[in-house]
């Protein structure tokens, strides 16, 4: 039995030591495997690292190889443009120094002359004096004969003598007038023609013909009675709040709204169609109405003078202003619609402006504020000119514009090329056939003027004024007065006549001289 554990025993321990070792062995193999896995990953990886070695230093290579080839390009072009800048360099400073000598060459003619110029003058400054000197002697000598020889004062003699001298004189100054006038007209008048018929022909302004009443249709003849109203309430009520005259005649389905005040008289023309259309006809709706209408206007207004200056490009102007550009479609002047003319005043100036090298915007700024005054005159006394110069003034408007309202009227001097384009401009709109009409009256005493004031001057026959008062034909005693004086005439008359009538446009003083030689055959 103990034989029988003993060898059990023994057995077991040789079965246990021989899976021991056999274990052992299977594991040391496995290692080895594991090991030559491991070392060819190794050298998988090492070899993997080289070629990206080996290409990293190809690519460095060839980067290398690169930057060369941009530096030694940039090198060169570097050095062309260097160079190129040297060529530029030498040829400027040779051109400097070509200029730099025809300077000091014309420098030194232009001395040389000045020279010439200073003894030339010196020499007439010795032969002027001279001549004054032997020239007061002469009067001298002619003072002492005359007094001999007449019996007369110094004083006396030297007074007859002047006057000899003057009556002398006046015909050659005259000649000397008439020479040089014709000479500033031959070159003057061409250009002038040229700026004003390229001004003309881009501009052709629309005329609106304005009377002093507007007509109001009514579907029938019975409307008038309720406009009429019980013992003529209605028609008392809409004279007095919209201050115009209201005419009821015998004419079919109409009935007549008159006021000198254009604005006025729309707004009231506009109110009496709201009025008819709606029907209802009593005091209390009329004011309703009317104060409406005139909130609609004045929105009106101002919407049409933004637009305006919108339209003209001319800049940034107050609302004040613009809202007076709108009203001035409703205000007239010898029967010429006041905003037509402005929009044609500034744009004939601003034409003008630009063919004269001014500035055009402000020359159509002043056109359009020039007659600005005229919107306020139905409202506030005063003449327009001071009215839109002040208000101009209150809303920092530009010097010009200022000028230009003061100067269409001959109230200051024209100071810049844009006021004078204005005050032509205005000229033109204001003179051109069926732009405006006047009062008989006016017209009949102004052609008297007109008339008057040629027929003072000195050898003047007769005197007419024709063409509507545009003309004034002068007859002159051609026994008194020769051709050269009688120009002279023709600007004193030009000038009375500026400084004493009031008119549109501008007057032709037409001096006529005419020698005749009668004799009979008997």
């Amino acid at each position: 039995m103990l034989y029988e554990m003993f060898m059990g025993g023994a057995t077991a321990i040789i079965s246990g030591l021989a899976g021991f070792f056999i274990s052992k062995k299977m594991t040391s193999a496995n290692f080895d495997i594991f090991v030559e896995k491991a070392k060819a990953k190794a050298s998988a990886i090492e070899n993997e690292a080289q070629n990206l070695l080996n290409k990293s230093v190809h690519k460095a290579k060839e980067l290398e190889l690169e930057a060369t080839r941009r530096y030694e390009d940039a090198k060169d072009r570097a050095k062309e443009d260097m160079h190129q800048r040297e060529d530029a360099l030498i040829r400027k400073e040779q051109e400097f120094r070509r200029f730099k000598k025809n300077e000091e060459r014309q420098l030194h003619e232009d001395m040389t002359a000045l020279k010439s110029k200073k003894l030339d003058l010196e020499r007439n400054e010795k032969s002027l004096a001279s001549l004054k000197k032997k020239y007061e002697q002469r009067i001298d000598e002619a003072l002492h004969a005359i007094e001999n020889s007449a019996g007369m004062t110094k004083e006396e003699a030297k007074a007859l003598l002047l006057k000899q001298v003057e009556e002398k004189s006046r015909s050659e100054i005259s000649h000397i007038v008439r020479k040089y006038e014709n000479e500033a007209k031959k070159t003057a008048k061409k250009k002038a023609n040229y700026i004003l018929a390229q001004a003309t022909s881009r501009f052709a302004g629309e005329f609106a013909h304005e009377r002093l009443t507007n007509l109001v249709h009514l579907d029938n003849d019975e409307l008038k009675g309720r406009i009429i109203g019980k013992e003529g309430r209605n028609i008392k009520s809409l004279e007095t709040i919209l201050g115009v005259d209201i005419i009821i005649d015998d004419t079919p389905n109409a009935i007549l709204v008159s006021s000198f005040n254009l604005y006025r008289r729309a707004v009231a023309t506009k109110t009496l169609e709201l009025l008819i259309e709606d029907g209802r006809i009593q005091p209390a709706r009329i004011e309703e109405i009317f104060k409406k209408v005139s909130d609609e206007f004045e929105e009106g207004i101002l919407s049409e003078g933004e637009e305006l200056i919108s339209d003209m490009d001319i800049g940034v102007m107050h609302q004040e202003l613009m809202k007076l550009i709108g009203k001035l479609r409703y205000r007239a002047s010898y029967g010429q619609n006041a905003l037509a003319h402005t929009l044609e005043v500034a744009h004939l100036a601003g034409m003008m402006a630009s063919e004269m090298g001014g500035d055009v915007r402000l020359a159509k700024r002043a056109g359009l504020l020039h007659d600005i005054g005229k919107a306020l005159t139905h409202d506030v006394d005063g003449s327009h000119v001071d009215l839109g110069a002040d208000i101009c003034n209150r809303f920092n408007e530009h010097p010009v514009v200022i000028n230009a309202i003061y100067a269409h009227h001959g109230h200051e001097e024209m100071d810049t090329i844009e006021c004078a384009a204005v005050c032509a401009a205005d000229a033109l709109s204001a003179a051109r056939p069926g732009a405006r009409r006047e009062v008989l009256e006016s017209f009949l005493k102004r052609v008297t003027e007109i008339e008057d004031i040629a027929s003072t001057h000195t050898g003047v026959k007769q005197a007419y004024a024709i063409n509507a008062g545009r003309e004034v034909r002068v007859i002159i005693n051609a026994s008194l007065i020769n051709d050269d004086e009688s120009i002279l005439i023709a600007k004193e008359i030009a000038t009375e006549i500026e400084e004493k009538v009031q008119y549109p446009g501008e007057i032709k003083v037409n001096v006529i001289r005419e020698s005749r030689a009668v004799t009979f055959a008997k």
